[in-house]
């Protein structure tokens, strides 16, 4: 800001030079005190200048006792996982009131490198959304699985020092981490010698590795799934995000452990939202409705989702209604039955009656698109030899990224290969390396994803986003990999050898360059197939579960290109299990 900005900036909060623009008649959501207050807000040059007293403008807006709460920020979230680009992806959220992400790519970055980030940075230009980026800190997030690129502590340096990104986003390799691995400990110190934050991923870590992790300078965890997983964090100084995602969903469960005393470290959290989610149920104000609904103050629950976020994420120029700060702004009528009716940002109307009003255009996508590469695949890299009649097989949890270890009963052929058994819940699940054309692929076993018929296959396997299928046979399972190839990635439902429906993903094999409103329609017709047609369950997300499945630094078991993972050692273990 210069001297004449600033200037002005005074002026019109001491009310000697009308404001650009006056909410006028308003109900102020004071997120300092946690109470409200009646009057006017004053903005000019995208600031808040003044509250409360009457203030004149060159355009007047009368709210007649409507609230004025600021807008909602989002400490952890994939663009990605919504399926539409970042200016799609800020054209869904705006209008529920979302006017700050702070945002993870390691997705599209473990696919593309930081041509990824150059490209999500300049996706992020095309919306009113403000999208800040973390840098992506596990490329890959580990060395069990391959991925297209790999970022090393040196080529942290430059973007973080350029101001491409805020800091180090969740730090997922927490063994390494624990164990204060030397390459590990190169990643951390960039961003602390930066003075850059660094986000936390830390599940089912506690006592001493925990105290380890924290000492190391990881600031916050997105990973609870337990009231006991957040009190151990908060006591030690940690920011916890309560998540409540398409299927990872912890909030209702954590609300349980945030009191009046800890609520100012805990804060609302998206991580892997759905365009269908949002388009259906919203983004943070769902959030802030369901805390309403378990009881929290409705007032505290709007804390959770601005002034505290906005304090964890050092963002000190946003997150409450006061002179000086961004006048990013919400507008709503009831507290209780929590309805986000205009947004704010910068001080320019951005979204009307829960309708985007700003003009759409796009960024170039050449960079990120064509990046499924399959070398040496045939159908017989599907076989699954086993050495006895009980195996190991990754136990679905719905609602959750995390799974079970299940040892169950096979059968096998005469040659000791894995033989599908309708009555048993349980199908094969293969991961084919898609970045560098090496011909990997790993077969395991499957448990309560419920698929009868066909096979399903996506290019959304987190971290790494190789190829990841299920299916009953192998047939189906190896056409629908190649239809995977032919598509440039997305989503391919497959049976009797023939394409039952699919979702294509050509950026990057992750999002789609269609509207919100199309890919929901395809991602329904998808899951309608899914579970009516291939049997999956229907309390299981086709998609997103299917992707989490290869989310090696998730217990319990998962699997990679390389192998069948355990999370909770980080070793490699046999499907097969003897005795």
């Amino acid at each position: 800001m210069n001297k004449q900005d600033l200037t002005k900036l005074i002026d019109v909060a001491a009310g000697r030079k009308p404001a650009d623009l006056v909410l006028k008649n308003g109900v102020i959501i004071d997120v300092y005190q946690g109470t409200t207050m009646q009057g006017d807000v004053a903005i000019v040059d995208g600031k808040i200048a003044g509250i409360g007293d009457e203030y004149e403008g060159k355009e007047i807006r009368d709210l007649k006792g409507k609230y004025i709460a600021p807008g909602f920020i989002d400490p952890h979230i994939h663009v990605e996982s919504s399926y539409v680009t970042p200016e799609e992806f800020g054209r869904l959220l705006v209008p529920h009131g979302t006017t700050t992400v702070m945002a993870d790519p390691h997705e599209i970055v473990n696919v593309a490198g930081l041509k990824g980030l150059d490209y999500m940075i300049e996706a992020a230009k095309h919306t009113a959304l403000d999208i800040q980026y973390m840098l992506p800190s596990c490329v890959p997030a580990t060395n069990m699985e391959n991925a297209g690129a790999i970022l090393t502590a040196a080529d942290m340096e430059a973007p973080l020092k350029e101001g491409k990104a805020e800091g180090l986003a969740e730090f997922m390799d927490f063994p390494g981490v624990i164990h204060a691995q030397e390459s590990v400990i190169d990643k951390l110190l960039v961003a602390k010698n930066l003075n850059k934050r660094i986000d936390g991923h830390s599940p089912m870590v506690y006592g001493k590795e925990l105290n380890a992790y924290v000492a190391a300078g990881v600031e916050n965890d997105h990973e609870c799934s337990t009231v006991e997983e957040l009190q151990d964090r908060l006591s030690r100084g940690m920011y916890v995000f309560l998540r409540e995602g398409s299927v990872t969903q912890n909030l209702r469960a954590l609300l349980k452990g945030v009191t009046t005393q800890n609520a100012r470290r805990c804060v609302l959290c998206g991580d892997d939202v759905q365009a269908k989610t949002i388009l259906e149920k919203g983004h943070l104000d769902n959030s802030v409705r369901i805390c309403i609904e378990e009881g929290v103050d409705p007032i505290q629950a709007i804390q959770m989702g601005t002034i505290f976020t906005a304090e964890c994420c050092q963002l000190f120029d946003r997150g409450a209604v006061a002179p000086g700060l961004k006048a990013d702004l919400i507008i709503f009528s009831d507290l209780s039955n929590f309805v986000v009716e205009d947004t704010y940002i910068d001080g320019n109307l951005v979204a009307e009656n829960g309708k985007y009003t700003v003009p759409f255009t796009r960024a170039a996508m050449d960079s990120v698109q064509s990046s499924v590469h399959i070398g040496d695949f045939s159908v017989d890299k599907l076989v699954l030899p086993l050495t006895s009649d009980k195996a190991r097989a990754i136990g679905v949890i719905q609602t959750e990224a995390l799974t079970n270890e299940a040892i169950v009963d096979v059968t096998r052929d005469e040659k000791g290969n894995y033989l599908y058994d309708e009555t048993q819940p349980v199908a094969k699940v293969a991961v084919v390396e898609r970045h560098h054309n090496t011909g990997n692929v790993f077969v395991g076993l499957l448990k309560d994803y419920g698929i009868k018929k066909g096979a399903i296959g996506i290019s959304i396997a987190h971290d790494s986003h190789n190829l990841i299928v299920t299916g009953t046979n192998d047939a189906d399972m190896a056409f629908a990999i190649e239809q995977l190839k032919e598509q440039d990635g997305g989503v391919v439902l497959v049976a009797d050898g023939k394409v039952l429906g699919s979702m294509a993903l050509p950026v990057g094999g992750l999002m789609s360059d269609l509207t919100g409103e199309e890919v929901v329609a395809q991602q329904e017709a998808v899951n309608d197939i899914a579970h009516n047609v291939l049997g999956i369950a229907l309390d299981v997300d086709p998609i997103m579960t299917l992707g989490f499945m290869s989310l090696a630094v998730i217990p319990n078991l998962k699997i990679t290109d390389l192998g069948l993972v355990d999370v909770t050692k980080f070793e490699f273990v046999p499907v097969s299990v003897e005795g």
